[in-house]
């Protein structure tokens, strides 16, 4: 069979997170430049995923917290650019897939659970398909361990972060 490549339609996708803010609310953010290519036989089988997140581009609608995001606390931008996602999966249809993921210079298995919303053309004739994807990470396993302690106790900075995708693809 004959591998098609996807790329993200980008004003059709989400990229997000939300973690826990002073131990009882959270707090949510996107990140505005992602790029990312799906290559796959017929029926999203035998794909390869790359995904790159430019993490100077996170927005939690805050510009003091994105300042602080961006800084060496968290993200540390200026030597850790991006945020990278590849995998490899038999299969890309609602489930589980695992790849590695590298945030803040440091790379783990990152096992993602998926959903498959469909395929089919837009209006001016572009095939279309469309996923969503869901998983959390501990912020500390990949070394961004700033944090406030709160004069109630606990913390400002939860540990778990949830991230979370809607993501369209556009057939070349």
């Amino acid at each position: 069979m004959s591998t098609m490549k996807w790329v993200i339609d980008p004003t059709h996708s989400e990229v997000g997170f939300s973690v826990k803010h002073m131990m009882f609310t959270k707090v949510s953010g996107t990140f505005d430049q992602v790029d990312a290519t799906v290559e796959a036989e017929e029926g999203f089988k035998n794909v390869t995923i790359q995904a790159q997140i430019n993490a100077n581009s996170v927005n939690t609608r805050n510009e003091q917290r994105d300042g602080h995001l961006k800084s060496v606390d968290f993200f540390d931008v200026e030597q850790f650019p991006s945020i990278t996602f590849r995998a490899t999966a038999n299969e890309l249809k609602s489930g589980n897939i695992s790849g590695e993921f590298n945030l803040h210079g440091v790379t783990k298995q990152l096992p993602l659970k998926i959903e498959f919303h469909g395929e089919g053309k837009d209006p001016w004739g572009n095939q279309k398909a469309a996923f969503s994807f869901e998983a959390e990470i501990n912020r500390k396993d990949f070394g961004l361990t700033w944090n406030s302690a709160l004069e109630t106790g606990g913390v400002l900075v939860g540990e778990d972060v949830k991230l979370r995708g809607e993501i369209q693809l556009v057939k070349q």
